[in-house]
């Protein structure tokens, strides 16, 4: 699954491939919010992304991703 965030005053959106589900990330961002502690990922890769809570722009949660499509000659 895809995930986005939107860092407050940076000008890049994070972008990382998780294992995790759409609900247990939304679990994650509602925890870090509220707690207003860091929101902490880990991408398929194994690598962990941390975000302080309170510099979270927003956060786009996409749908799991299909295999990826080749180009055709039209």
């Amino acid at each position: 699954m895809e995930i986005r965030i939107g860092v407050q005053h940076v000008g890049r959106e994070v972008v990382l491939e998780s294992d995790h589900t759409a609900q247990e990330v939304r679990a994650l961002v509602d925890a870090a919010l509220a707690d207003g502690t860091t929101l902490a990922l880990t991408d398929t890769k194994g690598r962990q992304m941390i975000v302080p809570a309170d510099r979270i722009g927003f956060v786009e949660i996409g749908a799991k991703k299909s295999a990826p499509l080749g180009f055709a000659a039209v």
